[in-house]
């Protein structure tokens, strides 16, 4: 089902519409290392995945659209089904250091006290469940990574069914800067990836509502010049390759503010949008 943006707050309990960070975790129009593109750093493999100050309330927005539009944010080929699990097998490892986990068995008790039986639903649902980032997986064929599976509850003017199936190279079809340099270079970074290493790059995105939930389809693309009430979107994106099936793991941790809580946002970098 396509959602469009407009109606996609329809339905929704309010308490979803609004969640905003105190703070974004990252400003990455302000460092040259995540302000040029494509802005690829290294990161800690404990630093893989975070959780901040709206957990509660992302991960029960996020209970709420896997329950209601899982048709919308989740998506699998045949092809993505062991990089799921193998997926699962490291978040679960990577919630498992974090004391306010508590794992019993295959019961797995989030911070906010909410449980997940995470062998008793797909692989992608169960991570999409238990952390705040999304998930894409990408497998490799012939010269290019593909877009096998996806947990996608938080998508930025995108939708998942759109791009299933699809490589890295047709999935940045829209992006006006994702030119053909660009694309070798994101295919040589996805190339020499290697297990235990994480990397990370940083976007910026402007909107006139801060739902989280914003799929818009190819045909229907997002107005940029925001006038009146701004929210500033940040996502975090992560990059690691997995051993066992040497399926790349695409991690998504969105923030949002509010335009007046983001210190130092100078005017001349509003119109400035990452990939």
């Amino acid at each position: 089902m396509a959602f469009r943006t407009e109606r996609a707050g329809r339905g929704t309990p309010p308490q979803f519409l609004d969640i905003c960070q105190s703070r974004l975790s990252l400003l990455p129009w302000t460092e040259t290392r995540t302000r040029k593109l494509p802005g690829i750093n290294p990161v800690e493999e404990v630093r893989w995945l975070i959780r901040d100050d709206v957990f509660d309330l992302q991960m029960a927005y996020r209970d709420f659209l896997i329950d209601s539009r899982q048709e919308a944010v989740f998506q699998s080929l045949p092809e993505g089904e062991p990089v799921a699990r193998e997926l699962l097998e490291h978040v679960l490892e990577a919630v498992g250091r974090d004391p306010a986990y508590r794992i019993d068995g295959s019961k797995v008790t989030r911070p906010d006290g909410e449980q997940v039986e995470v062998h008793e639903m797909h692989s992608l649902l169960a991570v999409g469940r238990l952390v705040q980032e999304d998930f894409c997986l990408m497998k490799r064929y012939r010269a290019e990574h593909f877009l096998v599976g996806g947990v996608l509850c938080f998508p930025a003017s995108w939708m998942l069914g759109e791009k299933m199936g699809r490589s890295l190279t047709t999935i940045h079809e829209p992006v006006t800067r994702y030119t053909p340099r660009i694309a070798a270079g994101v295919q040589r970074i996805f190339d020499n990836l290697r297990p235990g290493r994480v990397v990370f790059r940083a976007n910026y995105l402007s909107y006139s509502n801060p739902n989280l939930h914003q799929p818009r389809s190819i045909d229907d693309r997002r107005d940029k010049n925001v006038q009146g009430d701004v929210w500033i979107r940040v996502e975090r994106q992560t990059l690691r390759k997995l051993p066992d099936t040497e399926g790349i793991v695409f991690g998504i941790h969105t923030s949002v503010c509010r335009r007046e809580a983001v210190p130092g946002l100078d005017e001349s970098l509003t119109a400035w949008q990452g990939l």
